[in-house]
């Protein structure tokens, strides 16, 4: 796998100048040429990368559907995320690309915050889709960091990476919206998680796949974990490790009160590979232990 270290290599792959910071640029796509390079059959970067592609041509793929959001564009790509290209398909087109290495966040409370965006980790097709109002708010922020590049100083760091922070917080605004505006396909995928949660309690997968994780949810979904929980929680207030736990608890007080399986019989049913884990959990959700439970049938 190729890797791109550095802000300069990745501006030369893109036939633009060496930047004028060397741990952060901003990009306009429209002066940008892709370089002929194996590199984008395979790489990873070692930098985050948001970008913003204007005037995209065609339908943008939503999730399992097209919509007519066509232009504003924002993707969100973390350090060491694997990548490919078809460069010989592909144009730059016009919008920006913001980049910039973990290190420039040391030392700023961004460095320990930015792994809750958890939009870093959604998939290429799960990317957010602007208005043209939230497009020039966030092409103003980037414009600010631009400017910011040019004239390096004491303050640079600190003045960039509020800017990075405030786009950072206007994308998980916008990302809301959009989970709201496109409430009814959302309603299906609720409806389709209910449903391929209840058929794991109810078939035999639980005896194949053990205990149902939010990895196995999600793929059945083609989605990413990140933006299933944030949909489920926008949706509903719980992520759907909370959602799973809560079908967990429900399956176990049904088998509880109206079976006489042993309490490590309904645990291994469940999928838990440890009967101790199963009793946590429920008495963590419930206040009593399994057995407490159980007694109070009788």
């Amino acid at each position: 796998m190729n890797s791109i270290k550095s802000i300069s290599a990745f501006h030369r792959l893109l036939s633009l100048p060496e930047p004028r910071h060397p741990m952060v640029s901003v990009i306009n796509l429209a002066q940008s040429k892709f370089l002929e390079d194996e590199v984008w059959k395979g790489f990873v970067n070692l930098f985050y990368c948001i970008a913003l592609k204007r005037e995209a041509k065609g339908k943008i793929k939503y999730g399992q559907q097209h919509y007519d959001y066509d232009k504003g564009v924002l993707s969100f790509t973390a350090p060491k995320q694997v990548q490919s290209l078809d460069v010989a398909n592909m144009e730059c087109g016009s919008g920006y690309l913001l980049i910039f290495h973990p290190d420039f966040l040391l030392n700023h409370s961004l460095a320990s915050s930015i792994h809750r965006y958890g939009f870093f980790s959604y998939s290429v097709n799960e990317a957010l889709h602007l208005s043209a109002e939230e497009e020039n708010d966030l092409i103003t922020i980037l414009n600010k960091i631009y400017k910011e590049c040019l004239h390096i100083d004491k303050h640079t760091q600190e003045i960039i990476l509020s800017q990075i922070e405030l786009l950072l917080n206007y994308s998980n605004r916008f990302y809301e919206r959009q989970f709201i505006t496109r409430k009814n396909n959302n309603q299906g995928l609720l409806a389709k998680f209910e449903q391929l949660v209840d058929e794991y309690f109810d078939t035999d997968t639980v005896a194949r796949q053990g205990l149902l994780t939010v990895h196995y949810i999600a793929q059945r979904m083609n989605l990413s974990p990140n933006y299933l929980s944030d949909l489920l929680r926008v949706h509903t207030g719980q992520n759907t490790q909370q959602h799973i736990h809560e079908k967990l608890i429900e399956k176990a007080k049904e088998k509880l009160s109206t079976t006489s399986l042993s309490v490590s019989e309904i645990a291994y049913g469940l999928g838990f590979e440890h009967t101790q884990s199963f009793s946590t959990l429920f008495k963590k959700k419930t206040n009593l232990s399994p057995l407490e439970f159980r007694q109070a049938f009788n």
